[in-house]
């Protein structure tokens, strides 16, 4: 099932995209659940990090969709956002608080769908799925989403999440295949990085949860493109 939060202050545009995901539903055999919020402030109050996906219009009376998307990236970084907009420039301002992609008004079924059927290819890729490393004492199951980077040490793997860090023994290439497709990016020869966890690019390095990663030279215009296309072409 896919949890999905739809934040508009315009009921005329709830109502509307409330019926594509209805039509959507139908024709891909998926399921849905549905909750709708009629402006920012009640999405971000009280928020928990128990959705899939978070439909949200960048306009709105009482807090805008970027507050919102920010807000909301401080407690969840891996719930995929996508702006709901009239106006195509604040949509591309989305790589700052990692949204996947946005969608113009007045919204057609078709743009929509295509959008929805990127995204919940994305999610259905991401659920449950993990990596086993051995650490001192035992062995560790990592949840892929979970990984913000991978640095190499010499001959050591140190697995940087939100939480804590995890040292293993192995090779930049070996951990490299492993997470192929799965939305790495290897920024310079020691350090895989997760483009979800991308919070800023910044004079030639990306920061992660306030670590500051060198992009080498040589890797830099693939490094572009490559987060381009994670957040769905909208990085100018």
């Amino acid at each position: 099932m896919i949890r999905i939060a739809l934040v508009d202050d315009e009921e005329s545009s709830i109502k509307q995209l409330t019926k594509y995901l209805i039509q959507y539903q139908k024709e891909r055999n998926v399921t849905m659940q549905i909750e709708t919020f009629s402006d920012g402030d009640e999405i971000v109050e009280n928020y928990k990090a128990e959705y899939d996906m978070i439909l949200l219009d960048i306009e709105m009376r009482f807090m805008d969709g970027m507050t919102v998307a920010s807000l909301i990236r401080e407690k969840d970084p891996e719930v995929v956002i996508i702006f709901i907009t009239n106006m195509a420039q604040y949509a591309i301002k989305g790589y700052t608080v990692n949204a996947t992609d946005y969608v113009l008004k007045p919204v057609s079924y078709f743009s929509f769908s295509q959008r929805l059927d990127k995204v919940i290819n994305r999610i259905n890729r991401k659920v449950n799925k993990f990596i086993a490393i051995s650490v001192k004492g035992g062995t560790v199951k990592l949840y892929i989403s979970d990984i913000c980077y991978i640095e190499s040490q010499g001959h050591r793997l140190i697995f940087h999440t939100m939480e804590q860090e995890y040292v293993t023994f192995g090779t930049m290439k070996e951990v490299e295949e492993k997470l192929k497709d799965m939305y790495f990016f290897r920024c310079n020869k020691g350090c895989l990085l997760n483009l979800s966890y991308v919070d800023s690019v910044i004079d030639g390095c990306v920061i992660i949860k306030g670590d500051r990663l060198a992009i080498s030279r040589a890797r830099k215009k693939d490094f572009t493109e490559a987060l381009t296309n994670y957040l769905g072409g909208t990085l100018q």
